[in-house]
């Protein structure tokens, strides 16, 4: 079997290639094919040998690449963090796991903890781990992208098309975008906010969009169930209002510290993900902006000092309605200290000042599930069982998309085009709003 498993993927891997080449000269006519248009050819390629079965032969994907649900799109991960604490690595988690079919993570780039941090505490947790890994998976493990090599200018039976998510901090991603994209990956999944400025984001979407690289960003509340509800609740009612609600669960004895861990800003950080909300389906921008009204007996601006003696000016809580210019009006509140049992966000649509619709999450069921989840696991970051299925949604679709040869990006999710909109807001709001709310 070993042996007709490679002789069908020789036969197989040859008719690819002349496809390659065949388009390779296709390229001379005026009328050449797109970047993703020759990928959605190699990928219907590579999905009919698929669907090929020989009597005691795996497919030959399955027989070269060690999968059993067939094409994959390779990921790349850059920015892992330590176990059970860090967003990457729960990203890494899940697509070890198998919760992601479309995906196949083939390397993990962790520069501090395989480097300069390698013998701390969590770094020799992070390695501890990192080698169970490598053992159990074949997965790669590196401190740096110049380890890395995507061989396939096309997807191949060996080797997928590669998306490279980016989940390190944020003033390093202008520098690990352009990394990845002369790398050679066909896609990019961007943790939020993006950027630490409008203008490296802006910066980083003329690199990709000249290099034909989709962005994607990593909004999980764009594919939230409660959010997709009252979306359809206010669709159903013209002339209704739609207040985001987010709570987190900081003590108040916190905030010094919380000002200063994220001192980009609440609007830039906790709010992003409402503000993306925001851009993607409420189309508001900066220049669609016609009114903000702040709410000063729900908000809260402080100055307060941080752990290293500096002080900072920030929001404990924020509230205000925007009003766009094509009559379109939305309230946000978003209150660091607002839950005392991890944290919870809420969609409530109003109509003539009377509430008509609210989700929330996490729900009675999710709740449940999370609480069982933090008693069995208390070393796990809560919100990664609140958000789960969310990043799992959120992998799903741009892996796919990828796979597809789509152009654009999945519906609901966002890409980098969102990021910037956001952005721009937050970079927009946040002095008016602390000119207006500061004691």
């Amino acid at each position: 079997a070993s042996v007709g498993c490679w002789a069908f993927a020789f036969s197989i891997r040859q008719m690819l290639l002349f496809a390659a080449a065949f388009l390779a000269l296709a390229g001379t006519h005026e009328s050449r094919p797109s970047a993703i248009g020759r990928s959605r050819v190699l990928n219907q390629l590579q999905q009919e040998v698929l669907n090929q079965q020989l009597p005691g032969v795996q497919p030959s994907v399955t027989c070269l690449r060690g999968g059993s649900t067939g094409a994959k799109c390779d990921v790349i991960l850059i920015g892992c963090g330590v176990p059970k604490r860090g967003m990457g690595w729960y990203h890494a988690k899940q697509l070890l796991d198998g919760d992601v079919s479309s995906a196949h993570l083939t390397t993990v780039i962790e520069p501090w903890f395989l480097g300069q941090g390698a013998d701390s505490p969590p770094g020799k947790v992070f390695a501890e781990w990192a080698t169970e890994m490598a053992a159990e998976h074949g997965t790669k493990f590196t401190s740096s992208l110049s380890d890395v090599k995507i061989s396939a200018a096309v997807p191949t039976l060996t080797q997928g098309p590669t998306m490279a998510l980016i989940s390190g901090r944020t003033a390093d991603n202008p520098r690990l975008l352009k990394q990845v994209i002369d790398l050679g990956c066909k896609a990019v999944y961007l943790e939020k906010p993006g950027a630490p400025t409008v203008a490296e984001l802006e910066d980083m979407r003329a690199y990709a969009n000249e290099k034909g690289v989709a962005v994607y960003m990593g909004y999980n509340k764009n594919v939230t169930p409660y959010v997709r509800k009252a979306l359809e609740a206010a669709k159903a009612a013209p002339g209704s209002v739609t207040t985001y609600v987010h709570n987190n669960a900081y003590k108040e004895e916190e905030l010094p510290e919380c000002f200063e861990r994220n001192a980009e800003g609440m609007l830039k950080n906790m709010a992003i993900h409402e503000l993306a909300l925001l851009a993607t389906y409420w189309g508001v921008t900066v220049d669609n902006i016609e009114t903000v009204i702040p709410d000063p007996e729900f908000s809260s601006c402080q100055t307060l000092t941080g752990p290293s003696g500096k002080e900072f000016t920030d929001f404990s809580k924020v509230g205000f309605t925007i009003e766009t210019k094509d009559g379109k009006t939305i309230s946000l509140k978003i209150d660091r200290c607002g839950s005392d049992a991890g944290g919870n966000s809420m969609a409530i649509v109003s109509k003539d000042g009377k509430e008509i619709f609210r989700a929330e999450t996490p729900d009675e069921e999710l709740q449940g599930v999370v609480t069982a989840q933090s008693q069995a696991d208390p070393e796990m970051m809560p919100y990664f069982f609140l958000q789960h299925q969310d990043y799992i949604t959120l992998k799903k679709l741009s892996t796919t998309h990828v796979l597809e040869g789509r152009e654009g990006a999945p519906e609901g999710m966002a890409t980098i085009d969102i990021a910037v909109d956001a952005l721009k807001v937050a970079e927009y709001l946040t002095p008016l709003l602390q000119k207006a709310l500061l004691k």
